[in-house]
């Protein structure tokens, strides 16, 4: 039963990024907060289940402002917790050349992964800024510090080639 739930589960979340072309189509509208809010819940509780079933290594959350994110975090870590998964929030997100570095500018992003996950994602965050103090962050080692991260994320070896491209 809980892998029929957990398929199901992905099978809307899937079909939910299809629909949005893959980014946020939660509601703006201030008079929708609750439905905005039950949206982003929704998505963390869907990745929650996707990290505790070892599909995802780390999952990210919608990233908001640092004042939506005060109101959000509450109920993401209880939702995360019903899968006993933690979530780590992150106002100074890893910039590599996976994503647009405006995604995350002035916003708080929750990082939905194991105590060990975290510790390699601050690792890697740690080695990105060693080669930028040493003035080698370009080229290969930076396309490698993407690289590393997109394996943190699960992300295929195809599709990270694709994003680095892109």
């Amino acid at each position: 039963m809980k892998t029929r739930k957990w398929i199901f589960g992905t099978m809307v979340l899937t079909l939910t990024t299809l629909a949005c072309g893959g980014g946020d189509c939660a509601p703006d509208s201030q008079e929708w907060t609750l439905d905005r809010q039950s949206w982003h819940i929704g998505a963390v509780t869907a990745m929650s289940e996707m990290v505790d079933y070892g599909v995802k290594r780390i999952a990210l959350s919608a990233t908001l402002p640092p004042d939506e994110m005060d109101e959000f975090v509450a109920y993401a870590e209880e939702a995360a917790a019903s899968y006993n998964v933690p979530v780590f929030r992150e106002s100074n997100f890893l910039v590599t050349d996976l994503f647009s570095a405006e995604l995350t500018e002035g916003r708080d992003v929750l990082l939905i992964c194991h105590d060990s996950t975290y510790q390699q994602y601050l690792d890697l965050k740690a080695e990105k800024q060693r080669l930028i103090d040493a003035g080698e962050y370009e080229g290969e080692p930076r396309t490698e510090i993407a690289r590393k991260f997109g394996r943190l994320l699960s992300y295929t070896e195809a599709a990270i080639e694709r994003e680095l491209i892109q």
